[in-house]
């Protein structure tokens, strides 16, 4: 039943690698490894003017309208109010002019705060998988730091990438910032799609 599922949500990885269920000593250290790198994961992804602010608006819009779907709706009540502070720090983060004063930028504390939120309102709900969707470019940006890191000292100098994180690698390839964006916020906006008719699925 839809009540049971809801249940069984929280310690199950839906049967994903052939795991069911998790124990407790083993879903608390990785629900930790989880939150910590998409903390850090957008945190890294805030290089380029409207990134981390479009992702971050496309994953509460997803998460808002699931919960109101679910009928949670003081969660549903947090995404979108996380979603109309973010609107007015898009417009002046990617439109402000710094010498009128009105440029802004996200800085650690905004980026942490983001990351944070994302993955609280994952955890909400009952659904942390839903961040394999919601947050794939997140996973994405981390994933090429740490494989540029771990590459560099292994060959002793040598890169895959010609900077990391990833967006960085596009840019020098000569992408615009505008498309790298575009790109992004496109492949975000199909994998919310996927997750909403995933969710809606499995209730």
């Amino acid at each position: 039943s839809r009540r049971q599922r809801q249940m069984c949500i929280r310690d199950s990885l839906y049967g994903l690698f052939g795991i069911h269920e998790i124990p407790g000593y083993v879903g608390i250290p990785f629900t930790v490894l989880i939150i910590v790198y998409i903390l850090n994961a957008v945190n890294l992804i805030d290089g380029i003017d409207g990134l981390a602010s479009g992702l971050g608006m496309i994953a509460f819009l997803a998460f808002g309208c699931l919960f109101v779907y679910l009928h949670r709706w003081m969660y549903a009540l947090l995404a979108f109010a996380s979603l109309g502070v973010l609107v007015p720090f898009f417009y002046y983060n990617v439109f402000g002019q710094t010498r009128r004063g009105r440029k802004l930028f996200m800085g650690d504390t905004g980026s942490l705060y983001l990351g944070g939120a994302v993955c609280g309102l994952a955890y909400a709900l009952d659904m942390p998988l839903v961040l394999l969707f919601v947050g794939l470019i997140y996973i994405i940006e981390t994933l090429s730091d740490i494989l540029q890191v771990s590459y560099f000292k292994l060959t002793h100098g040598k890169r895959i990438f010609k900077m990391a994180p990833i967006h960085h690698h596009f840019e020098m390839c000569g992408w615009s910032e505008k498309k790298i964006w575009v790109v992004f916020v496109s492949v975000t906006v199909i994998m919310c799609v996927i997750a909403w008719f995933g969710v809606r699925i499995w209730f």
